[in-house]
């Protein structure tokens, strides 16, 4: 949900309030490790044997989380709208290159925290370390999700799933973006956005 008049400090303060309880000089603390940033349609924040070094929170806008296949195709793994965070997590938490990309799909409006000021904020909130949890539960039960619906449904059956659970996805996003993230052609995403 995107809150028009909000300052992206404030909708960053609602997301963190919401998962949770934190006293304000802790929330100011945390609030002034993260750094505003704005980025370009098709930007790349992240490449392919960088290691990713950033956590960042969309404030208006939308990231992609893709890698690219060994013959060539493009697969998404995440998308990240409006108050969501998004890294490389593998490469965030080992150090280690990060093996996927991370692109704006739109103008997007950020900010961000340093993997150094993000692990610093461990040691000194207590609540911060809560927070971390859930939101590793979080990337853990999505990507098993995903992982699963590619295992056990068919395309159809996977379209019908990203349309009752993420509509936005194909409502903002080019078909070519969608059928990467639902790991079928953009063809077979046609047909299907015909019938259905």
């Amino acid at each position: 949900m995107l809150f028009p008049n909000f300052t992206m400090q404030e909708q960053l303060t609602r997301y963190i309030k919401g998962i949770i309880t934190v006293k304000d000089e802790e929330l100011d603390k945390i609030l002034s490790f993260f750094k505003p940033m704005k980025v370009e349609k098709n930007e790349l924040l992240v490449i392919h044997g960088q290691t990713s070094q950033r956590t960042f929170f969309v404030g208006n806008g939308c990231l992609r989380i893709f890698f690219i296949t060994e013959d060539g195709q493009e697969v998404t793994r995440y998308l990240a709208f409006e108050n969501n965070f998004a890294t490389a997590l593998c490469s965030f938490i080992s150090k280690e290159p990060s093996l996927e990309f991370i692109q704006a799909l739109e103008p997007t409006s950020l900010l961000y925290i340093s993997h150094k000021d993000f692990y610093h904020l461990l040691e000194i909130i207590p609540s911060w370390e809560n927070f971390y949890r859930h939101y590793l539960e979080n990337a853990y039960v999505n990507n098993t999700n995903r992982l699963m619906s590619f295992l056990t449904l068919d395309a159809t059956e996977r379209y019908r799933q990203l349309l009752s659970t993420n509509p936005k996805i194909v409502q903002r996003l080019p078909n070519k973006i969608v059928a990467t993230y639902l790991n079928i052609s953009q063809e077979t995403l046609s047909r299907l956005k015909s019938k259905i």
